[in-house]
């Protein structure tokens, strides 16, 4: 079988976390769930292609275009309960003009299978992992058509929609390597990109931690083994000339032997690539952070959420203020950049209790900084304390279209959400508006195209971001290349 996965351009959100400049110039990363689903779906025997509309600024009539072109037998998405509505737009319309059946998968479909199905356009969906699914329906596909038989499917079926049982988790180690091959690999960047070129990876899944604004608290723990890592990165540096990576784990350093490993055989190879993860403060010490940064570690992403200790309490960090200053002081000490993240609006915030998270953020003297809006999203503690009080599922109305996009209460906090957005806009300009701060990242600066990048995302905030969000129907994403994107979308026609 040939499957075509498109993965679709996607406009600013008022139940977003983030401002609106924020998201613009947050990155254009590769759609690695759907580069895994074609390195599965090409394991299997199958014939993949893999659509990046987003990054390469592709309307619906241009994929069309291609798709006709290759004649796939069935289309693959993926779901994001933020985006649904607009990827359901590109599922009707390209199903309708190609008359293909439709699978989708992704996160949303971990909340609502059911109703992520039910919408007209989709045939299937994926609620565990592709890894058994996708062969299986496949084999099916070109066959008996039992679906019954399918782990982990939804699928309509006589007008009713059927859910067959979830079946076992694989192990994240069996995965192949995503098919990069299928990505414009020199288009990709973050807000901090140094090198080029650039990709994520993800080497585990789950986080055992109790965060309550985190999706992922108390998820089971799924790591690659440290050889399986290490042939993906020198794949990437090999293949796809990749010279800067992020690792997108929810936290890259719960297993402290398996990071050393890793590091080992980094220094071992001496591969020359700078790389990013996300930890907790406290799961390193100047020891480890010798190592890391003697691996190639560049910068670390710290999740610090505030600067009262009662608040990290109830967010249930389970860390302190001091531990936060003793690591980011030791990740400074030994070379390796620190970001730190924050929650504004968290249990019990006002006004003065977040200007003093700014002045904690400050006294840090962190190299990075976002400052995120708390937000009830799904599958967290908050979420359902949401559902519970107002008696409604604002998620599942939405993905429903019974409910107009706009933000969500945050009863937890006497601040009113018109007062969180503006707290976030002022958090940001006062944090990068300091003189020695400019000079210091301006001088720090390695290529033309990472300053062009943070110099238009610092004028954009203090001119263009509002102080109440409000809906961009213009919005598009900060593109890496512009003369790039259009070779690529000359070849695509």
């Amino acid at each position: 079988m040939r499957i075509a996965c498109v993965f679709n351009p996607f406009k600013y959100k008022l139940h977003e976390e983030n401002l609106r400049v924020v998201q613009r110039y947050f990155g254009l990363f590769p759609p690695l769930s759907m580069a895994w689903v074609c390195a599965i779906a090409e394991r299997a025997g199958h014939d993949a292609l893999l659509i990046d509309a987003r990054t390469l600024r592709l309307t619906k009539e241009d994929v069309l275009d291609r798709l006709k072109a290759w004649k796939p037998d069935i289309l693959g998405f993926m779901m994001t309960t933020y985006m649904f509505r607009e990827t359901l737009e590109w599922v009707q319309f390209l199903k309708k003009n190609l008359k293909v059946p439709v699978i989708i998968g992704g996160y949303n479909l971990r909340v609502y299978p059911q109703e992520s199905v039910s919408v007209e356009g989709p045939d299937f969906g994926c609620f565990n992992s592709a890894y058994h699914t996708l062969p299986s329906l496949f084999k099916e596909l070109e066959g008996q058509r039992r679906f019954h038989d399918v782990p982990g499917l939804i699928y309509k079926e006589n007008g009713r929609i059927e859910m067959t049982p979830y079946g076992e988790d694989p192990n994240f180690d069996d995965y192949p390597n995503p098919a990069r091959h299928l990505l414009p690999n020199d288009l990709y960047a973050e807000f901090t990109t140094e090198r080029k070129n650039f990709t994520v990876m993800v080497t585990s899944k789950g986080c055992p931690n109790s965060c309550l604004f985190c999706e992922a608290g108390h998820t089971s723990y799924n790591p690659r083994s440290p050889e399986t890592v290490l042939k993906e990165i020198k794949e990437c540096y090999t293949r796809y000339k990749i010279r800067e990576i992020d690792f997108f784990d929810y936290d890259f350093c719960i297993d402290r032997k398996r990071v050393e490993a890793i590091c080992d055989g980094m220094i071992k190879s001496q591969i020359d690539i700078s790389w990013a993860c996300r930890t907790r403060v406290d799961l390193v010490d100047e020891t480890l952070l010798r190592k890391m940064k003697a691996a190639g570690c560049s910068r670390i992403y710290f999740g610090i959420e505030s600067g009262i200790q009662e608040i990290l309490d109830r967010l249930h960090k389970s860390i302190s203020l001091q531990q936060i200053r003793n690591t980011i002081e030791a990740t400074k000490g030994v070379g390796i950049k620190a970001l730190g993240f924050f929650l504004v609006g968290s249990p019990g915030e006002t006004q003065e209790t977040f200007s003093k998270t700014v002045k904690f953020a400050k006294s840090l003297n962190l190299d990075y900084v976002q400052f995120s809006k708390l937000t009830a999203k799904p599958l967290t503690p908050y979420w359902r304390q949401m559902v519970k009080d107002t008696g409604s599922d604002y998620w599942r109305e939405y993905i429903l279209g019974n409910i107009e996009e706009k933000p969500l209460p945050r009863p937890w906090t006497t601040l009113t959400n018109e007062e969180i957005d503006y707290l976030t806009k002022k958090a940001y300009i006062m944090y990068h508006c300091r003189p020695m701060f400019l000079l210091h990242h301006t001088l720090k600066v390695k290529s033309w195209s990472e300053f062009k990048r943070k110099f238009f995302a610092f004028i954009e905030m203090i001119i263009r971001q509002e102080n109440i969000s409000t809906i961009d129907k213009n919005f598009i994403a900060y593109p890496e290349n512009k003369s790039k994107i259009l070779s690529y979308k000359q070849n695509y026609k």
